[in-house]
This record gives C-alpha cells, sequence and structure tokens, in this order.
C-alpha cells in the first residue's frame, strides 16, 4: 500500500490549474481540494471579472469547485512565501509583478480580511502577500 502525500498549498494548484486551463482555451476548470483562501481569492477575482461564476460540489470530503473561465486573464499566480508586506514594500511589489500601473491586482490577507492591492494602499492596511493575477 501507497501512502498519499498530502497537498502543501491548495491555493497554489488551484491558481496554476486556472492558468493552464485558460492558455488550453478552455472555458471550465475542475479544481480539488478546496480551502476557505481559495474561496475567498476566487472571490476577488470574481469581483474584478477575471472569472465567471463558480460552483462548489460537496463531495463529503474535501470538496470540489467548477469554475467558469472568461478567458480575460493572462496570468494569475500564489506568492509563497506569503512575504509580510507594508504599504512601501506593496508599491514596490506592485511594480515587480503586475505589467503595469493600471491593470492587475495582488492580492494581500490582514487582520481586516483578504483584499486587493488598491484597497489595502487607500486604507493603509499592511499584511502578507498571497498572490496575484492580470
Amino acid at each position: 500500500k501507497y501512502s498519499k502525500m498530502a497537498k502543501v498549498n491548495i491555493l497554489a494548484d488551484a491558481l496554476k490549474a486556472i492558468m493552464n486551463a485558460s492558455r488550453m482555451g478552455d472555458h471550465q476548470v475542475l479544481i480539488r481540494p478546496i480551502s476557505k483562501i481559495l474561496l475567498k481569492f476566487l472571490l476577488i477575482m470574481q469581483r474584478y471579472q477575471y472569472i465567471g461564476s463558480f460552483q462548489m460540489i460537496d463531495d463529503q470530503k474535501t470538496g470540489k469547485l467548477i469554475i467558469n473561465l472568461t478567458g480575460k486573464i493572462n496570468k494569475c499566480g500564489c506568492i509563497s512565501p506569503r512575504y509580510n508586506v507594508t504599504i512601501k514594500k506593496l508599491l514596490k511589489f506592485k511594480n515587480t509583478l503586475l505589467p503595469s500601473k493600471s491593470f492587475g491586482l495582488i492580492v494581500i490577507t490582514s487582520s481586516k480580511g483578504m483584499m486587493d492591492h488598491s484597497i489595502a494602499i487607500r486604507n493603509k492596511i499592511s499584511g502578507k502577500l498571497l498572490g496575484f493575477f492580470y
């Protein structure tokens, strides 16, 4: 008998699956397992219309997601390790990760919840980097 290894970074695996499906031109992608962080990240992507609707399937284990893709994603990824960022460092990461000033988002998590970099800068909130998409 073989023992199964646990997934280390569910968010990174899910974003990689979305990216691969988007490059292939698929309209839907199945993601499993899911986590609360992944769901909140996808809600931010959905708010800015980078992905369409998604449906959660409860399989009595870890759950599955079917995500409808809009074809708007050029690149998305997880940032590991999750660096602590102040507002000053967030501006540096914005210049490093995103292709232009008005294009793309960096997602951070803080004690105030998960948000994109523009809200964090506006409200002067620092936190940990989770990922990016554009």
